[in-house]
């Protein structure tokens, strides 16, 4: 599968997402089954992905595992709405025990452990809208979460569906949230 671009918005919700849920239904969104993912972010020893913004992971979620990378944002990467643009590459792997495996193998390279974020997600999807997800976040020790987010070949257009399915689920009046999941939970640590 070719990279794309992931162009995404988190708000902060001021509860369980229950305010959204039924109007996500009722505009034709349906909802994954709920899932606990597990994170384990990494930096190399010479670059600090927290101020470059790079993001390399291995998530879990059940039986399934991937290894993720994100490029250093720069300033087309975020707008000044919070909007994220960036080429996503995943690397699928072919069972969840494999996750042990490869979190061993960046050790051994010399990445650095940084943080193991727990999140429980349902995410949702529209049936008539090709390559958009909205997930509702509760990530352990930080909060609740609604994050839109538009995967496409080209960023063209993406920032203006992430703004307008916010409009639809009226959450553009909640804060946004410039920070990665894995720099919450860091800042929660410390």
């Amino acid at each position: 599968m070719a990279d794309t671009i992931e162009v995404e918005r988190k708000r902060e919700l001021p509860d369980d997402g229950s305010s959204i849920t039924p109007l996500l239904a009722e505009l034709g969104y349906v909802a994954d089954a709920p899932a606990t993912e597990t994170d384990t972010y990494y930096s190399r020893p010479d670059v600090d992905y927290l101020k470059t913004v790079e993001c390399l992971r291995v998530r879990r979620r059940g039986d399934f595992a991937e290894i993720t990378y994100k490029p250093a944002s720069t300033p087309t990467t975020h707008d000044r709405d919070d909007v994220v643009s960036k080429v996503e590459t995943n690397v699928i792997l072919s069972e969840g025990e494999q996750a042990s495996t490869a979190e061993r193998l960046l050790t051994f390279i010399g990445m650095r452990e940084l943080v193991r974020v727990e999140k429980n997600r349902t995410s949702y999807r529209h049936p008539d809208i090709v390559g958009v997800t909205v997930s509702i976040d509760t990530v352990s020790g930080v909060g609740t979460f609604v994050e839109t987010e538009v995967n496409r070949p080209t960023a063209v257009g993406a920032a203006e569906l992430v703004e307008d399915i916010e409009k639809s689920l009226g959450i553009v009046g909640h804060p946004t949230v410039a920070l990665p999941y894995r720099d919450l939970a860091l800042g929660q640590r410390a």
